[in-house]
């Protein structure tokens, strides 16, 4: 555990047909309660899509592409739509190459997300 970590923690907003979740800190083993606890309060708002954030987020292990292959499942479920934004070049290309990106739309940032959802 490096000393410049940051525990993960995770913000929910509405913002017009999308539930955003602002993630923050590291996604590993120890965000699974507070990113499952988020996503059910994102799907608690009822919308045809939930966009994860990951303009904060500094550090994600496999672990954590694990926590998010389970969202990804349980919105797929629901019928409801996962998008992704503000991931960085090297975290998308680890969504490419883990087919993820085949399942979710990864969209530079919040705004071009927002508009293509609203299309």
């Amino acid at each position: 555990m490096s000393s410049h970590s940051r525990p993960f923690t995770a913000d929910v907003r509405a913002v017009d047909p999308v539930a955003i979740i602002d993630l923050h800190g590291e996604i590993n083993g120890a965000a699974d309660e507070a990113l499952s606890a988020a996503y059910a309060q994102a799907a608690a708002l009822d919308t045809p899509t939930v966009l994860l954030n990951f303009a904060d987020v500094s550090y994600i292990n496999s672990t954590g592409i694990a926590l998010i292959v389970g969202l990804l499942a349980q919105a797929r479920k629901a019928k409801r739509s996962l998008a992704t934004c503000g991931l960085s070049d090297h975290y998308a290309e680890i969504f490419r190459i883990t087919r993820l990106s085949d399942v979710m739309s990864i969209l530079p940032d919040e705004a071009t997300a927002l508009a293509a959802v609203r299309e």
